[in-house]
């Protein structure tokens, strides 16, 4: 793929002016709603954005959005195709573990120096953080084409937060937002900006596809984790060495676990305490991002400045 990869740098748009063609590929789980990727297809469509679909996303192999084969290649036609700008994954759940030693990230990074740019989140950390492992090339954690742009707005409209700041990325490159934290200390940090989703991040420790990121602004969500268990996996980046090169630890949304009368005021808040004397490193809560309805796009690999004061947390980005 890599020579065929370059062959195109002068024919896809930079991020001077809207996207005019985002292919959207399931590389891990399926869209079990039909009606949800029909809604996807009229809001890009509605947004002058053409939107292509890659037909191996509606197939189905066990629980994946076909098998490793039919994945890979929609993934490798969109890297080629230098008619779509943004690449946009379908769906998270589980899949793109399966296709690492498999993706061809030279050829990736290639088309990223032209242009094309490479969004979602949840599973698809697998592919940001292997990308910038292998290459240092910059993708994008954000909005993916189902879960955030495929809502029925009978029940619930597009969220008018996570489109401003993904179309903002998309378009100009670099992003800003204030969020409150309970964070209480003073703060002013730049750095290289990775993370995503914490499970994923901690399964990929010890493999070629894990970073090694000094004096960096790690971000980090998770979904359906209780809170004993995201302590578990927070510990072990700091047992592992990996907070203690970081100079802030971003956290966004933990959510959709259940308490029990077992836990007994084991809550998030009283986990997040505990880990605050535990890792120097700050930790910083509030970060709008995960598995939740307004998110940030985030640029992996990017450039972040993070400043907190008295509760608010300032924090602007740059692809």
């Amino acid at each position: 793929m890599s020579s065929s990869a370059s062959a195109f740098v002068s024919e896809i748009q930079d991020h001077s002016q809207r996207p005019s063609c985002i292919g959207i590929v399931g590389l891990g789980g399926y869209e079990a709603d039909p009606a949800r990727l029909e809604r996807v297809l009229h809001y890009f469509e509605v947004h002058g954005t053409q939107v292509i679909l890659a037909p191996e996303s509606e197939q189905r192999h066990l629980r994946f959005a076909g098998d490793e084969a039919t994945r890979l290649a929609a993934l490798k036609r969109f890297i080629l195709d230098p008619h779509i700008d943004i690449v946009m994954a379908l769906r998270g759940g589980y899949g793109l573990t399966r296709l690492l030693e498999h993706l061809d990230f030279e050829a990736i990074a290639q088309s990223i120096g032209a242009g094309k740019r490479f969004v979602g989140h949840s599973d698809f950390t697998a592919f940001h953080l292997g990308l910038l492992a292998r290459t240092g090339a910059v993708s994008y954690a954000g909005p993916m084409a189902g879960y955030d742009f495929g809502v029925d707005p009978a029940v619930q409209p597009i969220s008018t937060f996570t489109e401003s700041h993904f179309w903002a990325m998309m378009n100009q490159g670099r992003d800003s937002v204030e969020f409150r934290t309970q964070y209480t200390y003073e703060l002013n940090v730049d750095g290289k900006l990775w993370g995503g989703n914490l499970a994923m991040l901690c399964s990929l420790i010890g493999t070629p596809w894990m970073p090694q990121v000094e004096d960096g602004i790690l971000f980090l969500e998770d979904v359906n984790e209780h809170p004993y268990r995201i302590e578990r996996l927070l510990l072990q980046l700091h047992h592992a060495g990996i907070l203690k090169q970081q100079q802030a630890i971003l956290l966004g949304d933990f959510s959709g676990y259940r308490l029990s009368e077992y836990d007994n005021g084991y809550n998030f808040d009283t986990m997040l305490e505990y880990l605050r004397g535990v890792i120097p490193q700050p930790l910083i809560d509030g970060l709008p991002f995960g598995h939740c309805r307004d998110k940030l796009t985030l640029p992996v690999g990017g450039q972040a400045s993070l400043k907190v004061s008295k509760g608010l947390s300032q924090f602007s980005m740059t692809a």
